[in-house]
């Protein structure tokens, strides 16, 4: 190894130590950024997510620059966002991707007097993403070793946190998966970049806004009584594929418990988000399941908003599930509509004071 990778040895080891350290995905992918912009000696790095089926889900910008303080002192500063709109992703980054996904190894594009350079993440045998840089050099033998080391621990590391965020049976998120996109979501709903700016100067609300629905099995405890719990399983297991393959790529969906689910996703209004789970509920009371043939589940939900607790907008999804239960099952309430028809009364929030 060369004096270079040598000295850079032990404070990499540390970086990769504290990566591990770390149980939560999301804070995971930032860490990655944190530890390879520095030391490939870039400003800005990037993360791309794919699904499996090579779907663009998630895409995550790191950034540091240099401020210097009013007493002279200089510091560095760091950004990390989440790009919301990922159909407005550069056209020369996503040509590069494409080329890396079919090639499964790193490429490198020509822009300017830089180069933009693209490695693959590793899923098992599968590309799951992309990690991107842009600099003025091409990537050393030493450079390039680093990088795919840290990117094959980072894939590995991942993957046994992904398990521990996923339900045994279904494959889907679980609770504490959902927590932790609570967490995620309502930092985004909360940014003040999130309201776009007009041309006029006027801000408006953004394209896409969130929607957090209950899901629940219809008549499921008579299932288990009727058939037993294994049938009760692949019912589970057979609701859980069905929905996943019906809402879109860039929907969250988690098993919550027992025959309950729940879905978040981003739709411009509210009648594409009823769109969404109208879907859903129609492809579950066409499909002809084993031994019962027939299956409906019922759906509550409500928007998200950075003014109200993510537990209360799950309750107001839970309360219209209950509503579509009481009515009879099978069918799909939206929160907001059953305030405005006088089925639930309006909840008004009084001002808090903090002491």
């Amino acid at each position: 190894m060369s004096e270079m990778g040598q000295s850079r040895l032990p404070g990499l080891l540390g970086k990769l130590g504290k990566m591990t350290s770390i149980r939560d995905t999301e804070l995971l992918e930032q860490s990655l950024l944190r530890t390879l912009g520095p030391l490939l000696g870039v400003l800005d790095t990037s993360l791309y997510r794919t699904d499996d089926s090579e779907n663009l889900v998630r895409v995550i910008n790191y950034h540091r620059s240099k401020v210097v303080d009013a007493d002279g002192v200089a510091r560095m500063v760091e950004r990390v966002e989440e790009v919301m709109h990922l159909g407005e992703l550069p056209p020369e980054v996503i040509a590069l991707t494409d080329n890396v996904r079919l090639l499964a190894k790193p490429c490198t594009r020509k822009l300017d007097q830089e180069l933009l350079v693209a490695y693959p993440l590793m899923g098992g045998n599968d590309v799951c993403g992309y990690f991107v840089f842009q600099r003025d050099r091409e990537v050393s033998a030493v450079e390039d070793s680093m990088i795919r080391g840290v990117l094959e621990v980072f894939s590995n590391y991942y993957a046994l946190l992904d398990i521990s965020q996923r339900d045994r049976l279904t494959g889907l998120f679980n609770r504490q998966a959902l927590e932790n996109s609570f967490d995620r979501i309502w930092r985004a709903l909360s940014r003040p970049d999130f309201f776009a700016e007009k041309a006029a100067g006027r801000r408006q609300a953004p394209a896409d806004k969130y929607w957090l629905a209950v899901i629940d099995i219809d008549h499921f405890k008579h299932i288990n009584d009727n058939f037993g719990h294994m049938v009760g399983d692949e019912i589970l297991l057979l609701t859980s594929r069905l929905m996943s393959n019906t809402f879109r790529s860039s929907d969250l969906l988690y098993r919550y418990g027992g025959e309950e689910f729940v879905a978040i996703i981003s739709a411009e209004n509210g009648a594409i988000a009823r769109n969404v789970f109208e879907r859903v509920r129609l492809a579950i009371e066409a499909h002809i399941f084993p031994r019962i043939e027939k299956l409906t589940v019922s759906i509550g939900y409500s928007q998200a908003s950075p003014d109200i607790l993510p537990v209360e907008v799950l309750s107001r999804a839970d309360r219209s599930l209950y509503q579509a239960k009481q009515d009879g099952r099978n069918r799909v309430y939206a929160y907001q509509e059953l305030v405005e028809s006088g089925v639930f009364e309006q909840q008004s929030y009084d001002e808090v004071e903090f002491f």
